[in-house]
């Protein structure tokens, strides 16, 4: 027996709202214009203003099938009123009462129906843009309906009474079709309201159900473009229910969760005070206050889902190695999962270099080992090793750890939901420390990650030299080049970023392997290397570790340089083709210069001529140096979806609210998430009920 609030409709119409996301009379009723479109009032030809959607109501003079230039149906109408006066105008009257409709594709029964109309002097009621044609004033493709009467239309045929809702649809389903259904659903379903009705007057909340009716049979006097803009506060209302849900159904998640029994790794930190002790290095105020947010998680029975964050070169890795420390001194395992067998072979570096002089067992599994080595270190793995460094590698089958108590996820949003689910299980329900080196501006962090604790670490160690931006057409490559042979003569190595291995003639751009054969010309006498995804991992790992080791000035690579490489000598970094890189890469490779104390620049070669997009992106690079700010930057060009990557699988997005302009909203909501689960949970429930149905079962993660 299907649901109670399932919708009533024919299994292939059912099928169509699917692909919508419309499973149920609620949704449907959520199901919210794109615009409008005014069918309430009729304009006359002789008067319409060009460009603008409009509504006539005219008298066909004329119907024809012309086959020049191509097949098309020509439909001459006129607004003449009085039906006499229709042989005058097809005659050559009133030119400035005639109007043509243009159909490029038709069927033979529309051409019937229209010469019916011209013969029954029957009126059109056309919906679309008039423009100035070649053989005068035209609409092409207007959307039209013959009315009933002669003379006037009949009660059938009155004019809407209000706006017109235009709704996202979808192949095979007409937007008549879903007005009806969504028509329906409003005489069915409940929106009884589930707010305080006095707290919504005081933030000039409409009660929902009037907003509701009202976006989707807005009055006439209602400007269609502030409905548009969602600047009405109908929308205002629409939008702050949208993110008490996602609110709701993130806290949830977090509650839900703490409820879950972890490893209590607490230690008495002397393996911690030991790494520390010999760090050539001091800790930041800002690493020293994660670090202890970190190990009072650590020590609690619930499992710590939090997120690091802070920008390219604050030192997160350290940070994660003092975790490590209170994980393996209580007598469980670590696991360190990075996204790509570089960043991973430098974690590998790092951390063994620091902690195996302190008697640690440190081990790296990339997907690349041979089967025996692979089968050496799975054992290691579920028997002796204590922190295990790798790829996806690490969430394989086969693969299982005798006590997990720690995970550490880096650059974790370029992991989907279900692979940190794989990581917990390999352990049971270990802590979890997810790290971003891409920082996360406030309101999205607030919206899509409600669910974990957010550590920022907002202090850059000393030493750090900042970092300056040039821009360079790529017809003053010469200048780039030699300004290498410069930075390599004060005795400093360069990167040379490309975006691309092999040449690409669909994108034209310069691939990794052609800059290498140009530079060794261009740059001769100068000790280059070349670095890219396709090298095994051993040739990799050698390539690195010479550059590290000064052996190469000039290094060519691909962006599996992005993240985690760390050379102090290295002050120069070119990017070749820049305008085709994100804003968040751009910032991660510009990152890896800077880190020793000499002076640093970044290069961004760029090809003319440049996109809009592109020409954004440039501008903010080489106007910004602070991470957050070009994170809000590109969360206002990209919006969230793409920015929070793979997470979007777990989290339901936002369809209506902004971030950028309903920040105040974010914050209210919330509040009031905090409020409803503490004071009226069964309130709470209907209303995740109403907004997300089953979908809030995604929320595993």
């Amino acid at each position: 027996m299907p649901p109670a609030d399932e919708i009533d409709a024919p299994p292939a119409i059912r099928s169509r709202l699917h692909k919508l996301g419309l499973e149920r009379r609620e949704d449907l009723v959520l199901h919210l214009p794109l615009r409008y479109e005014d069918e309430t009032r009729v304009t006359a030809v002789a008067e319409a203003p060009l460009g603008v959607p409009l509504q006539i109501e005219a008298l066909v003079v004329a119907s024809v099938v012309s086959m020049a230039p191509r097949r098309q149906l020509l439909v001459t109408v006129s607004d003449v009123s009085d039906v006499s006066d229709l042989d005058d105008v097809s005659a050559g009257g009133d030119q400035q009462s005639l109007l043509r409709l243009r159909f490029l594709s038709f069927y033979g029964s529309q051409q019937r129906a229209f010469e019916n109309a011209r013969r029954h002097r029957l009126r059109l009621r056309v919906f679309g843009e008039i423009r100035d044609g070649f053989l005068g004033l035209e609409m092409v493709h207007p959307r039209y309906r013959i009315l009933n009467a002669q003379h006037s239309p009949s009660t059938d045929d009155a004019l809407p009474q209000s706006l017109t809702p235009v709704y996202p649809t979808t192949a095979g389903l007409a937007q008549g079709a879903l007005r009806k259904l969504i028509a329906r659903a409003l005489r069915e379903v409940d929106l009884s309201e589930l707010l305080d009705v006095t707290w919504c007057a005081t933030h000039r909340l409409p009660a929902l159900a009037a907003a509701v009716g009202l976006l989707h049979s807005p009055p006439p006097e209602l400007a269609a473009a502030t409905l548009q803009s969602h600047s009405h506060p109908a929308w205002r209302r629409i939008k702050f229910d949208e993110l008490l849900a996602q609110q709701l159904s993130l806290r949830r998640a977090y509650l839900a969760r703490r409820r879950k029994g972890a490893p209590l790794l607490r230690a008495a930190g002397r393996l911690a005070e030991t790494l520390l002790a010999v760090l050539p290095f001091p800790l930041t105020g800002a690493q020293q206050r994660v670090a202890a947010e970190i190990a009072v998680d650590l020590e609690q029975p619930f499992p710590m889902q939090r997120l690091l964050q802070g920008d390219v070169g604050c030192g997160k890795t350290i940070v994660a190695a003092l975790a490590i420390c209170q994980t393996i001194e209580a007598g469980y395992q670590a696991a360190f999962m990075a996204p790509t067998e570089i960043l991973a072979e430098q974690h590998f570096l790092k951390l063994s270099a620091w902690l195996e002089p302190l008697g640690v067992e440190v081990v790296c599994l990339s997907g690349r080992l041979g089967a025996k080595n692979r089968r050496t270190l799975r054992q290691q793995a579920a028997t002796t090793a204590q922190l295990v460094v790798g790829t996806h590698a690490l969430i394989q089958e086969g693969l299982d750890f005798a006590r997990l108590g720690l995970a550490i996820i880096d650059e974790q949003h370029r992991f989907g939901v279900v692979q940190r689910l794989d990581l917990r299980r390999k352990g049971g329900n270990p802590h979890q420390l997810m790290m971003s080196a891409t920082p996360i501006p406030r309101t999205l962090a607030m919206s899509y990650y409600a669910d974990l604790d957010v550590s920022l670490i907002d202090e850059m160690p000393a030493g750090r030299s900042p970092v300056r931006t040039r821009l360079f057409s790529a017809a003053r490559r010469a200048e780039v080049t030699a300004a290498v042979r410069g930075v390599v003569g004060a005795g400093r190595q360069a990167y040379w970023v490309c975006p691309l291995i092999e040449e690409s003639t669909k994108l034209q751009l310069q691939a990794a392997l052609d800059t290498y054969t140009a530079l060794l010309g261009e740059l001769a006498g100068l000790r280059i290397g070349l670095v890219h995804g396709r090298l095994g991992s051993a040739e990799k790992a050698a390539v690195m570790a010479a550059f590290v080791a000064g052996e190469i000035d000039v290094l060519v690579a691909t962006t599996v340089i992005e993240v985690g490489v760390d050379v102090a000598n290295a002050s120069l970094m070119v990017i070749e083709h820049a305008e085709r890189f994100g804003l968040a890469q751009l910032h991660q490779l510009r990152g890896r210069v800077g880190r020793g104390g000499h002076d640093s620049v970044c290069v961004l070669l760029y090809q003319q001529p440049l996109s809009a997009s592109a020409r954004a992106r440039l501008k903010i690079i080489f106007e910004h140096s602070d991470g957050f700010e070009i994170a809000r930057q590109d969360l206002r060009l990209r919006g969230p979806g793409e920015f929070i990557g793979s997470r979007q699988s777990g989290v339901p997005l936002l369809r209506y609210a902004d971030l950028e302009v309903d920040a105040d909203l974010v914050e209210l909501a919330q509040e009031m998430a905090t409020q409803l689960l503490r004071d009226d949970p069964e309130r709470a429930a209907r209303h995740l009920r109403r907004w997300l149905g089953n979908r809030e079962e995604l929320l595993k993660a």
